[in-house]
């Protein structure tokens, strides 16, 4: 999640390393002397810098991933949203490795050294993948060896998901080692910076990449800048690689001490075991199944074990909440490609939406905290942790109600495209006057001079009879599944061109020329050349960016005539040249723009509305969520928590492509409306689970067993000595019984 100091998936991590670090006991620093500046270690601002620039890295080209699978790859957007998920839950599963690694063998310098070099080498790769001139021979602008750029892209994202991840649960926490155990205040104003870095950091660089991959780059031909757009992160974790390498000396390095994450583990494990050995009759059941592990586990630890088990079970409906909100970065995304982004004064992205969730989570946590939290308790409304993500999760199937409903607005203003038994043709008359045409089986109908005829007619047969002026009738054969333009005068039938059937990629607007002039004609917009267009021809259709598009007509004697024409996002346009056409002052008078596909008519300003009440449920359940769970458990285990959270979001994206790769939904609005109904459906399950849930205090908990450990100590201790006097004795008899053989 692009979530700065209080949004979760981040920052969770950062918060659990805060509370594991305020309250565990006072540990042996390795270092002999350490810089400081204004009281604080010079060290920390090494660690302060290389996250703001690890995050811009991570959040910069995650941002445009998935508008590279669809425009660069070429995968479907279903595809291209199973391999996004796909790498956020890789994202999200790598940090229990990375925390094992770094408590139970390298340390987190090292760890997060290791780590961050492969992380580089991801994002130098996700840059190379993009670039394609390397495989572009016939220089047309597409890969012709896509196979390597989708092999590069997959390594890529490989290593970027395991060295993000890895080193995501190592950053804080080493940030936190550099101050001694005095410094209480400057360690939690360094985890305020640290926040504010990674907020910096995701805002940043969701607002500038999309902009950076907006632009037109290549050594042939010049396409979406993908490569700057992935380049610019990479950059940047090269350089939070060496910051944080060159801040070597003053660092305070400390050892592995062990993950409690694999003991709790291992102590699970044996209680399961020694259930399963002990399973007959004859054999006492036990209060509780973890209470098997008594044998080789203290009693305190079985205890802590029993509370995160607790608060884990209820991790179990979590899962969806995710699977929804991480489409963000996926499906809305795509949603807003077919929305207008002219706000006026400026021009939104459709990857730059993005960013109203941690802009919204700026103003939205203050105004819960201090306004809608402090009326409710007013009402006298018992708001329990658990009740408040009830509703969180409720706002977010909201979220994917307003999601659906936007979805039906824009299926509405999309061209209706012919089946694969169908075909769809439209006349162009390049005559001045009005032309009768009748097609066979349809009713006669004029098309007006120098324009087309209004709609496109659907027709579910290839071959069909074409009478134009009241000529005799002549048969022609089409392509199915595919638009077609015929060109028309009062000699009959002319040409058949075929048109685009699809919406233009990338909010860009199709346009092609036809020349009803009498010569050849030549079309240019700045380095584009449609070449020459000879009479009664059509040209080829060229992508052109919303705005004023200035183009050059240039005829065989050079006079030249410029023509503008004013575009929106994801339009298709033929400019007929008409047999009137004379160049001079008012050369483009007669020109005339026939719109074949509408450009985007929903504004991209209606997704503030599902962004909202996204924003909403993401405060009400993952603030409120990590602070009940912390609440909940020991103080020594809130990292084996933070593992179950993280998990919890991995699962949710792979919800979310298994439905995209399985389901077979014919339209977008129906899938939100499935994943709104299914968490709406876990909410009332959740709901029900948390009207049973008991809170528990876990320091009032810990200090009972503590209280009783020395009793049990001396039990264990009396045991001991009981088994070795019998040891022994045994051992006595034994040899006794070896020297009577021995005589014997």
């Amino acid at each position: 999640m692009n979530r700065p100091s209080i949004s979760i998936q981040d920052t969770g991590i950062e918060q659990d390393i805060l509370y594991e670090r305020t309250s565990r006991q006072p540990q042996a620093k390795k270092s002999s002397w350490q810089l400081s500046c204004l009281g604080y270690p010079v060290s920390i601002f090494f660690i302060v810098v290389n996250e703001f620039c690890e995050r811009f890295s991570y959040y910069g080209m995650k941002a445009v991933l998935v508008l590279y699978f669809k425009y660069f790859i070429g995968w479907d957007n279903d595809f291209s949203t199973t391999i996004y998920h796909t790498f956020v839950a890789l994202c999200y599963l790598s940090p229990i490795l990375g925390a094992i690694i770094a408590d139970s063998w390298l340390g987190k310098f090292k760890t997060i050294v290791y780590l961050s070099i492969v992380y580089t080498i991801g994002q130098v790769i996700m840059a190379i993948s993009a670039i394609h001139d390397i495989t572009d021979t016939n220089r047309d602008g597409t890969p012709d060896n896509m196979t390597f750029h989708i092999a590069m892209s997959m390594l890529g994202l490989i290593l970027i998901a395991l060295g993000t991840g890895g080193i995501k649960p190592c950053v804080a926490a080493f940030g936190g080692d550099q101050f001694e155990d005095h410094q209480e205040k400057q360690r939690s104003t360094f985890f305020s910076i640290f926040y504010l870095s990674i907020n910096a950091g995701s805002l940043l660089s969701t607002l500038i990449t999309p902009i950076l991959r907006a632009q037109e780059c290549g050594i042939y031909s010049k396409k979406s800048c993908f490569p700057l757009a992935f380049g610019v992160p990479a950059a940047l974790m090269v350089f939070a690689l060496i910051v944080f390498v060159a801040g070597h000396s003053m660092y305070v390095i400390e050892s592995p001490k062990g993950n409690i994450l694999l003991r709790v583990m291992k102590c699970i494990e044996f209680a399961i075991k020694n259930r399963f050995n002990h399973r007959s009759k004859q054999y006492p059941k036990r209060e509780h199944w973890m209470n098997w592990a008594e044998e080789k586990y203290d009693k305190l630890l079985i205890a802590q074990v029993k509370m995160v088990l607790k608060v884990l079970f209820l991790y179990i409906p979590l899962p969806m909440f995710w699977a929804l909100f991480d489409q963000q970065g996926s499906r809305w995304t795509l949603q807003a490609t077919n929305m207008d982004g002219n706000f006026g004064a400026f021009i939104i992205q459709p990857d730059q939406m993005q960013i109203v969730n941690p802009l919204l989570i700026v103003i939205m946590v203050p105004i819960m905290d201090s306004a809608v939290y402090p009326l409710i308790k007013k009402c006298h409304i018992n708001f329990t942790p658990l009740r408040k993500m009830t509703v969180g999760m409720l706002l977010a199937a909201l979220a994917f109600v307003a999601a659906a409903l936007l979805q039906i607005q824009i299926d509405r203003t999309m061209p209706d495209f012919p089946s694969s038994s169908q075909i769809q043709v439209k006349f162009l008359n390049l005559e001045n006057t009005s032309l009768p045409v009748r097609v066979e089986g349809q009713e006669q109908f004029a098309v007006p001079g120098f324009d087309s005829s209004n709609e496109y007619m659907t027709l579910d047969t290839e071959n069909i009879s074409v009478s134009v002026g009241g000529q005799i009738a002549t048969a022609y054969s089409f392509q199915k599944k595919t638009r077609h333009t015929v060109l028309i005068n009062t000699d009959g039938v002319l040409q058949t061109i075929n048109d685009i059937t699809e919406k233009p990629n990338q909010g860009l607007n199709a346009i092609r020329f036809v020349n009803g002039f009498r010569s050849h004609l030549n079309f240019t917009i700045k380095s584009d050349n449609m070449g020459p267009i000879a009479p009664l021809q059509g040209s080829g259709y060229l992508s052109v960016s919303h705005g004023k598009a200035n183009f050059t007509i240039v005829n065989e004697e050079g006079q030249t005539c410029h023509y503008i024409l004013q575009l929106g996002f994801g339009s298709s346009y033929t400019v007929l040249i008409p047999s009137t056409f004379s160049f001079g002052e008012s050369c483009t008078e007669n020109i005339k723009a026939i719109q074949d596909i509408e450009p985007n008519g929903i504004h991209m300003a209606w997704q503030i509305i599902q962004y909202f009440l996204m924003t909403c449920g993401e405060v009400v359940f993952s603030v409120t969520g990590l602070d009940f769970s912390y609440s909940q458990a020991p103080s020594n285990m809130k990292s084996v928590l933070q593992a179950g959270w993280l998990l919890t979001v991995a699962v949710g994206n792979i919800i979310v492509l298994i439905v995209a790769e399985a389901g077979s939904l014919p339209d977008q609005w129906a899938e939100y409306v499935l994943f709104a109904s299914l968490l709406v459906a876990v909410s009332i399950i959740f709901a029900v689970m948390a009207y049973f849930y008991t809170y528990i205090d876990p320091t009032e908990i810990e200090a009972k067993f503590m209280e009783l450990e020395p009793e049990d100590k001396k039990k264990k201790e009396l045991e001991m000595m009981t088994k070795d006097n019998l040891a022994h004795v045994n051992n006595e008899m034994s040899d006794n019984t070896d020297v009577k053989q021995t005589k014997i």
